[in-house]
């Protein structure tokens, strides 16, 4: 087992990027895949286990907190991945990895590993859930979107930071800078329901983020670049899962009858919760619901990017 590691652990060594070789989390992904286990393992099991006999934390203002955290971070990791080189400097059709130590390049490199840790920041969806005891939204897509994340994103920082893959980061930032300020005017309560009109185009707009990103991945299966085609199928693949996934959910909650929807969503557990189809569902979802009424016990559940 130990000569496997080690081969393991030079493989890293000898083939990963330098630059990120000694950055936090980077030696190895076995953290990673620990700590997202460990998200795994807290909100489908430990979790919902300890909040089986409290009752729902009231959390609105810790929600209007992270939402806004959330639109300002997201912000400022759109405006790197375009000082990084997307203004000006990237090509849309093969932009190879540049391992040079330039500083714009250095740039999009810290931007990566940025986005890679913000995937971690958006656990706090799912455990917000708990906390509520919404346990009906954790369904098995969402744990899925969020568990996959950071261990995705860490290959590329580790091999490949920079280049033709960040396009998905830069779209997946912009969705978030819009998605999460929905959010936020959500937690804000029933005095902004009436601007909120536009949830069903929030939806739409992750299907058209996944489709640019498969169309831009897989183009270089057609064009000579000097791009690694494993990563071409690794960010191509991701977008197709992915886009299917909300594709489901868009079905499931727009496209339904709506008794149908309605009595899916209000049955009954024999824990006496409600149930959900395995749609993609946020934390947003607390304040607002497809009647426009505020009521925390209704759902209508909302997608997010990705993450």
């Amino acid at each position: 087992m130990a000569i496997v590691l080690n081969a393991v652990q030079g493989f890293f060594d000898n083939y990963g990027d330098p630059r990120t070789k000694d950055w936090f989390l980077m030696h190895n992904p076995l953290p990673t895949a620990l700590i997202c286990a460990t998200y795994v393992f807290t909100v489908k099991v430990a979790g919902p286990k300890l909040m089986a006999n409290r009752k729902p934390m009231e959390l609105r203002n810790i929600l209007i907190a992270y939402n806004l955290f959330q639109v300002i971070f997201s912000s400022w990791l759109f405006y790197e991945c375009m000082m990084g080189g997307w203004w000006g400097e990237y090509s849309l059709s093969c932009q190879p990895v540049d391992y040079s130590n330039k500083p714009s390049t250095v740039r999009m490199v810290n931007v990566c590993w940025w986005y890679y840790f913000s995937k971690f920041t958006e656990f706090m969806d799912t455990i917000f859930f708990v906390l509520r005891k919404k346990d009906r939204h954790i369904s098995t897509l969402h744990v899925i979107h969020h568990g996959v994340m950071p261990m995705s994103v860490w290959f590329g920082v580790k091999f490949t930071p920079g280049g033709h893959s960040t396009f998905f980061g830069l779209l997946n930032t912009f969705v978030h800078i819009i998605m999460y300020s929905y959010y936020l005017l959500a937690a804000l309560g029933p005095n902004v329901q009436k601007y909120l009109w536009w949830k069903k185009y929030l939806t739409t707009l992750q299907m058209l983020q996944f489709l640019a990103i498969m169309l831009h991945a897989f183009q270089l299966l057609f064009i000579d670049c000097n791009y690694p085609k494993a990563f071409v199928w690794w960010i191509g693949m991701h977008a197709v899962m992915f886009f299917f996934l909300f594709k489901e959910f868009y079905k499931q909650q727009y496209t339904k009858p709506a008794k149908q929807t309605a009595g899916a969503q209000s049955k009954p557990s024999a824990n006496g919760s409600s149930k959900s189809s395995n749609g993609y569902s946020k934390q947003s979802d607390y304040y607002i619901n497809s009647n426009g009424l505020s009521r925390p016990d209704l759902v209508h559940r909302t997608t997010a990017g990705s993450h």
